[in-house]
């Protein structure tokens, strides 16, 4: 197992604040399809009217146990050359004594991995979820980004409502698809993801660094839709569509893995450009 130093830890500073709760009192609980090949030409229409798309059994249960075989491999450090991990600021000083069952439940966020990981790739370039994304898009599309998002069962904090292009030196006009995949059941109770149906089309908003980077808390519909998923089952969502993730008070786990793809013409901006849409400085607006 690998050994990490206490200076070299990736800590997770996001600020925790309980009355953000009333947040997520959804109104409404996502349907979907089953499976890729039930996705029709009114699926993709509905995702661009809507911002979403839920697709139940979309992965089997040998890949989903093998995306979770290779997040434990990544944790456990057996690739030395790794080192995209975010623990929770909480366990900074039990990491040292933890054994790697333990340890997945400090860990928030795995970042960048795969290119390591032969299994996670593989569920990143699923030919029938690229197929969706290239439907949703009208081109090839590219992936930009690959992440772990695990709510620490108890312990794992909210991530506060936001825009996902908002993190990113993309054109605000590009149609990006974040594709949000449960290894485990996700429920409102250990911190599933709600989405506002619609969002997107308002286009992109300030955001402010408050709990984290986020969309102010009063800009927050109450339309909100909450979004559970079985092991296998994934979301497609527009990379301007309003979400975000209470935090657990379950015992349960809950894992994931997040891609997010451009369409492959599009090219990066800069961060000037970036803050010009997202940031909150010289818009004359408060939060």
């Amino acid at each position: 197992m690998q050994s990490i130093a206490p200076s070299e830890l990736w800590l997770d500073t996001g600020i925790e604040d309980p009355q953000a709760e009333r947040l997520y009192r959804a109104k409404y609980l996502a349907d979907g399809v089953r499976g890729f090949d039930a996705i029709t030409d009114a699926e993709i229409a509905s995702f661009h009217d809507t911002g979403f798309l839920v697709v139940n059994e979309a992965f089997t249960p040998e890949e989903v146990q093998a995306a979770l075989d290779g997040m434990m491999d990544l944790i456990d450090g057996v690739y030395p050359e790794f080192h995209g991990i975010q623990f929770e600021a909480k366990a900074k000083d039990l990491l040292p004594t933890m054994s790697p069952e333990q340890k997945q439940d400090v860990v928030r966020k795995l970042m960048s991995f795969v290119e390591y990981d032969s299994r996670m790739k593989a569920m990143s370039a699923h030919p029938a979820l690229l197929s969706v994304i290239s439907r949703m898009m009208g081109e090839t599309p590219e992936i930009f980004q690959d992440m772990a998002l695990i709510k620490p069962p108890l312990i794992g904090r909210e991530k506060p409502w936001h825009q996902d292009i908002a993190f990113f030196a993309l054109p605000g006009s590009a149609t990006v698809v974040g594709v949000w995949i449960a290894l485990d059941e996700a429920l409102i109770v250990n911190g599933c993801m709600h989405v506002i149906a619609g969002s997107h089309l308002a286009g992109p908003i300030p955001h402010f660094q408050r709990r984290d980077w986020q969309i102010c808390d009063s800009d927050v519909s109450e339309d909100v839709v909450a979004v559970p998923l079985k092991p296998g089952g994934c979301l497609f969502f527009h990379g301007l569509i309003h979400h975000g993730t209470p935090p657990s008070h379950s015992s349960l786990r809950r894992r994931a893995v997040q891609f997010h793809y451009k369409p492959a013409s599009v090219a990066y901006t800069s961060e000037e450009e970036r803050l010009a849409l997202f940031g909150s400085e010289g818009k004359d607006v408060t939060c």
